[in-house]
């Protein structure tokens, strides 16, 4: 097959086209460039997508003898991603732009260039397996990625290739070594790539600019503090929430709701999260194929975390999920991905947009 391998800099997406090279493929490497400043974009195990992480690329495609070239995505990311991001915290909701990163550039524009130009297939480093066309969790659960992978579709999936999801991390990175790739030993990058600083606040600050509102008890009304904006919180927070005083029980108080147009934002008791029904929209199957009736699974609402047995059912255009044991922290604009599980593992159901 021809194989279009995404080589981000970092030691993943490098095995993963050292191992596409080695299956026998025709495989041509190519590097992402979606930062429009990306002199900017890398500290240490911060940020990605800098000249540096095009030039580690650039020398793991050298080590494979593969072609490789730059691709400027940068003004399909900055509307697709950076600024959905941006409109969806002033919105209220809580997005996650690894997903959306996935859904609308790396399996959509990147995926449909490569099909243009004839390759069969998009290579990542992403830990996730696929057999058969279905969508699994990885060996590596730390590592597990299929979270962010559980938007795209049968279509998507039929031309995708994930070669380290079989595989631990620190087996990985010893195999990267024995490859000779420099990138062995790189650090994961984290946060949001296009936030290096980790201030996520900060970041949607200067975009957005001030917007006060206030902070209020849910249950009795009461104003408890004034904010700068609602982009500064999302549901199932606790700190920064800005209160002046402890609540009367002693306490914690969390973001229970946040309504954009006031500028409201009501605090209230941990238990006061807890939910039993999620409701999602835009839902997409793995399998191309919605189910006809109801589906026991699990469900995931965070990256890492919020899992729990549930009935999920297809409602129209929405989907509805019935959690077995309550969930906290469930915020608008997350992704709820579904699991079953079967012989080999985790299979990758589907997931909707948490509304």
């Amino acid at each position: 097959m021809r194989v279009l391998a995404a080589m981000s800099g970092g030691v993943d997406s490098a095995v993963a086209a050292a191992r596409a090279v080695e299956a026998g493929h025709d495989v041509v490497g190519v590097h992402l460039a979606l930062s429009e400043t990306p002199d900017a974009l890398r500290s240490g195990s911060r940020g990605c997508c800098s000249r540096e992480d095009a030039a580690d690329a650039r020398r793991a495609a050298d080590v494979l003898d593969i072609p490789f070239y730059v691709w400027d995505f940068a003004g399909r990311f900055a509307e697709e991603v950076v600024e959905a991001f941006i409109a969806d915290y002033a919105a209220g909701r809580t997005p996650n732009p690894c997903l959306r990163c996935n859904e609308k550039i790396k399996f959509a524009a990147l995926l449909d260039k490569a099909l243009a130009l004839g390759f069969d297939a998009v290579c990542t480093g992403h830990y996730a397996r696929l057999s058969g066309g279905v969508l699994r969790r990885a060996v590596d659960l730390d590592k597990d990625q299929s979270y962010v992978l559980a938007v795209l579709g049968a279509d998507q999936l039929a031309h995708a290739m994930f070669p380290v999801g079989d595989t631990p991390k620190p087996a990985v990175r010893a195999e990267a070594a024995r490859r000779g790739l420099s990138v062995a030993a790189k650090p994961d990058s984290h946060d949001i790539c296009f936030v290096p600083t980790g201030d996520t606040a900060g970041f949607l600050t200067e975009r957005l600019g001030s917007r006060p509102g206030l902070v209020v008890d849910a249950a009795s009304g009461a104003v408890l503090a004034e904010h700068a904006g609602v982009h500064r919180f999302t549901v199932g927070q606790r700190r920064g929430l800005g209160l002046g005083q402890p609540a009367a029980d002693g306490r914690p108080r969390y973001v229970l709701g946040i309504e954009p147009v006031s500028g409201t934002v009501r605090v209230g008791p941990a238990e006061a999260l807890d939910i039993t029904e999620i409701v999602g929209e835009r839902p997409v199957w793995t399998s191309g194929q919605a189910p006809l009736g109801p589906v026991e699974c699990v469900a995931q609402v965070r990256a890492h975390g919020g899992l729990a047995d549930a009935v999920a059912e297809p409602d129209g255009p929405l989907l509805r999920v019935h959690v077995r044991e309550p969930l906290r922290g469930v915020a608008p604009g997350q992704a709820v991905a579904l699991y079953r599980l079967d012989s080999l593992g985790d299979i990758v159901l589907g997931s909707a947009t948490i509304r």
